[in-house]
């Protein structure tokens, strides 16, 4: 499992690494530099923490296929959100073949500890909670149960409104403001993952109806 996580982070830089230097048309990106040797770290640190503590959740969210009894609506949000996801990035680079993506290091530092907290609340979600898949279902296999403590407490799909700092970070990072403007976009996404999401576990998982009437937020404590 540990040779799987590290070749899937060795893909993913690669990939990402290929994605915004080809479409930037330049090597010459700080900020890209600085993302992706982040990424070359806090990738396999949290992915060998998460093996210690719960590998059962590591091995779960490493399986990024489609699964029995994941609704067809959160395949299709699956397939939306990759391409969207590849848009962002190389929308990112071809900003910084225009003329954008110059970030001093006072933007770079910022958008770096936005990615560090993203990764560190992303770790305290799945602490928190050992059924925090990558798709949508109902974990019976897993003897799956409602979690309300932790970030639980105060939002019912924390991991979501984690990940944003990741999103609004990396283009911060990256000085891309085209990547920035993607932003409401990912939020729109998330929002409607919640709906897939909250239909699924009010009809199969026991206690989750009556959690979401005490938690009365999704993803922003106190607006939404």
């Amino acid at each position: 499992m540990i040779a799987k996580l590290l070749l899937q982070n060795t893909a993913f830089l690669v990939a990402m690494a290929a994605v915004l230097f080809v479409s930037a048309g330049t090597l010459h990106w700080p900020g890209a530099w600085a993302f992706l040797i982040a990424s070359a770290v806090i990738g396999p640190a949290s992915g060998l923490w998460l093996a210690r503590v719960d590998p059962g959740l590591l091995a779960e969210r490493m399986r990024f296929t489609a699964r029995e009894g994941q609704p067809s609506s959160d395949k299709w949000f699956m397939l939306v959100f990759g391409v969207v996801a590849f848009l962002w990035s190389v929308v990112m680079g071809l900003d910084r073949r225009h003329g954008g993506g110059d970030a001093g290091i006072v933007p770079i530092v910022l958008g770096l500890a936005m990615y560090v907290l993203s990764t560190v609340l992303i770790m305290w979600v799945f602490r928190t909670n050992s059924f925090a898949s990558p798709v949508v279902k109902v974990q019976a296999e897993r003897h799956h149960q409602v979690i309300s403590s932790g970030p639980y407490a105060l939002v019912r799909h924390p991991i979501y409104a984690s990940v944003m700092l990741f999103f609004i970070g990396v283009p911060v990072q990256l000085g891309s403001w085209w990547g920035l403007a993607f932003v409401p976009l990912f939020f729109a996404l998330f929002a409607f993952r919640t709906g897939i999401e909250e239909r699924t576990l009010r009809a199969g998982l026991a206690g989750y109806a009556d959690y979401a009437a005490r938690v009365r937020y999704r993803l922003i404590p106190g607006l939404w």
